[in-house]
Parts: structure tokens; C-alpha cells; sequence
């Protein structure tokens, strides 16, 4: 998470580099991938064991991104939907992205220490790309990875720092899901590329990642536990697993092991560790190394399609 390497950069604007098949090597040979990879497993070991609600230092930095994600959420309350023939992908949506299309350099502006203004025009492009694609009107992982996209680059200007790991999971990350999930419940967005019962969630993939980090060698708590509905009510705020099982029943009805069946399956693990090892390596696999997803990913000075330098 070290900030020196954007000392004697010239940032540019990010842009697409993989567009066939074949570049995918380019991806998982990149510096992009290592960083990107670093940086989730950095917080990944940061969350260990620790509840949302533990005690953590909270930046001015972390402060200022918590106000941008606020006036994200504000601008959902002030696009009510339209009436329009199809339930699904409200037109509105459109609108409410259009503003953050405008404003997104100057909220990234307002985020940044003032030597690393430069920087504004490159992250803000991963601001735009983390909040759903306005011609489909669609949400899904490739969105959720550019905001961390997004979040890695501020590390590596050095606006966020390593004593900041729990407030960027805990603070800034869980505000961007509760605007993430006023957007697809207001707007009815669409799962992009959604895998059905067969994916592990319409919309997430991270906070199950470090939701599952939060249970390692829990005493009581194991993944057997998070499909009674009991302990999800009783311990949501504290575990960010379990604020996602609980918006899928919010949203979901029938049987969990019907509309949910990898997580079903997930339950039955042993332990909350192999759980952890079991989404990261899913996680890849799934995500990060599907074409359907990586084409849309941008890199710029920051998350560099550079071979990563042996």
C-alpha cells in the first residue's frame, strides 16, 4: 500500500487494454493484477477477526470519502424512479448517473491531498466505472471491483494509508454497499452477467470475501450458522457476511438453497478459514479472470498494464 511510486508519475487517463481472449495473460501478468490482488488480500488479513464495530483510527481522508459516498446517496433520494412500462432498469438510473459523470473528478478532487490534484482525472475514472453501467442499467462484480479499483489507487497516492485498512472496509466500503444497494433496489438495476442460483451472489463478491476474514476462529460462530435467520438478525451490524445474507433474504423469496445455492453449499464448510481460502481462489477464478468481466477493466499510471518487473 506505499504511496512513493506515485511520487514521480505522470498520471493519464485510464483506458481499456484487454479486448480479446488472448490478452488475458497480459491481465494476470500485469502489475495491475498484482497490486489489485495485494491490496484485497492486504485488507483481507486487516479485517481478521475483528467486528465492523471494533475500535479504529478514522481519517480525515476516510472522512471526506464517507461525505462523497453521502452525496452519491443523496442524489438516488433527489432522482425518484420514473414510471415507465418495464420493471426492471429504471430510466431514472440514467440520470442519476449522468450527475455523478459530471461531478466525479471534483468529488475525487475533494478526497486528494493537495500535491496529488493531478491524480483527480485518472481515479475518477474507477468512481464512474464502480456504480453500474447506465446503457444496461446493470450491476455486478466488474462494478465492485473498480471501486476497489478506485480505493487501491488512493492508497497508492498516498491519500489513504496503511493504518487506514479497517476504516477502508468498515467505513468506506460498507457506505459504498448500502449506496450500491439503494441503487439496484431503487432503479430495479439488472445482475450484470449474473450466474443465477449458480453464482455466489447477484451483485458482491468482497464483503464475502472479508465478511468470511471477520469469522476466522470465531468461537461460537461457524459458516453452519449464517443460513439461520436468527443469528443474521442478532449479529448483521457487527459481521459484513451476514449484512449480505440478510439483503439477499430481503430480497429474495423461496427456499435458500434454491435461490442460493453456492452459499447453501458454502455453509457446509467446516471452517471459516477454508471458507476465506475457498472465496479468494473463487474469487479469480470467477471474477477476476473471466474475459466478460476484465474487458471493461481501464488501466492507467496507477494500475498499470506493465508486466509486473521480475
Amino acid at each position: 500500500m506505499a504511496s512513493d511510486a506515485a511520487a514521480g508519475l505522470t498520471f493519464v487517463v485510464p483506458k481499456k487494454e484487454i479486448s480479446m481472449v488472448p490478452d488475458m495473460g497480459k491481465w494476470k501478468r500485469s502489475q495491475a493484477y498484482a497490486d489489485y490482488m495485494g491490496f484485497i488480500l492486504t485488507l483481507n488479513e486487516g479485517v481478521k477477526g475483528k467486528k465492523v464495530t471494533c475500535e479504529y483510527k478514522v481519517s480525515e481522508t476516510v472522512e471526506k470519502l464517507v461525505d462523497v459516498l453521502a452525496t452519491m446517496d443523496r442524489w438516488i433520494d433527489e432522482t425518484p424512479p420514473v414510471d415507465q412500462p418495464s420493471r426492471f432498469g429504471n430510466k431514472a438510473y440514467r440520470t442519476w448517473f449522468s450527475k455523478l459523470d459530471q461531478e466525479a473528478e471534483a468529488l475525487v478532487s475533494s478526497v486528494l491531498p493537495a500535491d496529488r490534484m493531478a491524480a483527480a482525472p485518472e481515479i475518477a475514472v474507477y468512481l464512474r466505472e464502480s456504480v453500474g453501467n447506465p446503457i444496461r442499467i446493470d450491476y455486478g462484480t466488474g462494478h465492485e471491483a473498480a471501486f476497489a479499483a478506485f480505493l487501491c489507487c488512493l492508497c497508492k497516492v498516498g491519500a489513504l494509508r496503511v493504518d487506514d485498512q479497517l476504516a477502508i472496509v468498515f467505513t468506506v466500503f460498507k457506505k459504498y454497499l448500502s449506496v450500491m444497494r439503494k441503487l439496484q433496489r431503487t432503479y430495479r438495476m439488472e445482475p450484470a452477467g449474473s450466474q443465477g442460483v449458480w453464482g455466489l451472489d447477484d451483485f458482491q463478491f468482497l464483503p464475502f470475501i472479508w465478511g468470511s476474514s471477520q469469522f476466522v476462529d470465531h468461537p461460537t460462530l461457524e459458516p453452519r450458522h449464517f443460513i439461520d435467520e436468527r443469528v443474521v438478525n442478532e449479529h448483521h451490524q457487527d459481521y459484513m457476511f451476514l449484512e449480505c445474507i440478510k439483503f439477499i433474504n430481503e430480497m429474495k423469496t423461496g427456499p435458500f438453497a434454491e435461490h442460493s445455492n453456492q452459499l447453501w453449499n458454502i455453509s457446509a464448510v467446516p471452517s471459516w478459514s477454508k471458507v476465506n481460502q475457498g472465496l479468494i481462489r473463487m474469487y479469480k477464478a470467477e471474477c477476476l479472470e473471466k474475459f466478460p468481466v476484465i474487458q471493461h477493466f481501464k488501466f492507467g499510471s496507477l494500475l498499470s498494464i506493465q508486466p509486473v518487473q521480475p
